[in-house]
């Protein structure tokens, strides 16, 4: 208004000094001119005559008609309305909606002047969610000062959810070459081929270990971690579980696992049973040896201090999830002079087992070391397999940088998810 105002009295001025000039008026005479021109030309009639004004020439209806797709990955309750910029200045697009069998039209949002497109997404608190299946046309009511038109319905478009995403095909791709890749593997194990798994210095120590047992008589003490049945540590250090069982009764040698969780008892039963079973000794085993102390964490650490202490077992295992107790059961298991060997994927606890035992399996060896004791073609085909996919990852990355070290951008898309 402002604005209007003085773009006015400047143009009242240079008429002032026109009409001065051509038509040889005194200049004593001028403030009643300029009162004259402010009566005909005044702000509240130009306002006025303003408001009647008809907006600029619009574009063509059917260029005005705004476009509907489906979004790409569409969950089914979600569509994307898009129309081209107006090329008259407009100050807000509200956007209506309606069901294609002919309802009311609903506004369902606004978008600014400067946007081209406006995402309409399913929510519950409104009175007319958008619902998947059903078809809707849209329209715009552009709105500016004085005036506002609408444009043409859009084509009914109905929210439908897609089979794929084809913008991460890269990730199906990734996916399809690893599981081929482990596949390859798997069945080249089943058919005897030999495959190289570098050595695990914990696993090759576990002989030493329990012939140490063995030779002082004493039992030996296997901690699967703390964790339930559903951690993928614990089921890991299951498979571990079975061979340790396996070589205590191969050696005659007691062996002793205390649990935290009960869920994990059964499948501590199992794994142990079919370790002595695979040595062919069935009758030594008993089932008191597998000991549920406490589902509380430092009450199983004490249970697990006391039968380190009462039972004076000469080699330990903590193969597992673990956590603030680790630190107090190595420190306890070193005091008593037993040959340690632990490991865990939890890196936090890692610096307690490297200082408190004698081997310890980092991070991702942990998981490697089923594969190496048990000699399973599944899991070390599996293992092979997820070796070869970070090769290629890393080969990939240090291609990709190169090639945009010299501003060849052509992997960069692959890594984008």
């Amino acid at each position: 208004m402002k604005k209007q105002v003085a773009h006015l009295f400047r143009r009242i001025l240079v008429l002032e000094g026109t009409l001065l000039k051509e038509m040889n008026i005194k200049p004593k005479y001028s403030g009643l001119l300029i009162l004259a021109l402010l009566l005909v030309a005044s702000p509240a009639s130009a306002v006025k005559r303003e408001m009647r004004i008809s907006p600029p020439p619009m574009m063509m209806m059917e260029q005005l008609r705004p476009g509907v797709k489906n979004p790409p990955a569409a969950d089914g309750r979600t569509l994307v309305v898009t129309w081209r910029r107006h090329p008259t200045e407009v100050d807000t697009y509200l956007v209506q909606r309606r069901e294609y069998d002919g309802g009311m039209w609903v506004i369902v949002g606004e978008a600014g002047g400067n946007d081209t497109s406006f995402v309409d997404s399913y929510n519950a608190e409104s009175e007319t969610p958008l619902q998947s299946g059903v078809k809707y046309s849209y329209r715009l009511v552009l709105k500016s000062d004085g005036w506002q038109t609408f444009s043409q319905p859009s084509k009914s478009v109905a929210a439908r959810a897609d089979w794929f995403d084809f913008e991460r095909a890269n990730v199906f791709a990734v996916i399809a070459v690893f599981f081929g890749s482990v596949l390859v593997f798997i069945e080249r194990a089943k058919q005897g081929k030999s495959l190289f798994i570098r050595r695990i210095a914990g696993m090759l120590a576990m002989d030493e270990a329990l012939g140490r047992a063995t030779e002082m008589g004493r039992p030996a003490l296997y901690i699967p971690g703390i964790m339930d049945v559903d951690n993928i540590q614990t089921i890991a250090s299951m498979v571990i579980l079975t061979e340790v069982a396996r070589k205590t009764a191969q050696l005659d040698v007691k062996l002793i696992v205390p649990l935290n969780r009960a869920f994990v008892v059964p499948l501590a039963e199992e794994s142990v049973k079919e370790g002595y079973l695979r040595s062919g000794r069935p009758d030594a085993y008993n089932p008191d040896d597998i000991r549920y102390l406490s589902d509380e964490q430092f009450a199983f650490t004490a249970g697990v201090a006391g039968i380190m202490n009462r039972e004076k077992t000469a080699a330990h295992f903590f193969l597992g999830a673990f956590f603030a107790e680790s630190l107090i059961v190595s420190e306890v298991g070193y005091a008593t002079g037993a040959i340690q060997i632990a490991g865990t994927a939890n890196i936090h606890q890692l610096p307690f087992f490297v200082v408190a035992c004698d081997y310890t399996l980092i991070g991702e060896e942990f998981y490697a070391a089923s594969a190496y004791i048990s000699k399973d073609p599944q899991l070390v085909g599996t293992l092979k397999g997820s070796d070869l996919m970070k090769v290629l990852l890393m080969a990939a990355v240090f291609v990709g940088s190169f090639l945009t070290w010299f501003g060849v951008i052509v992997l960069n898309h692959f890594f984008m998810v």
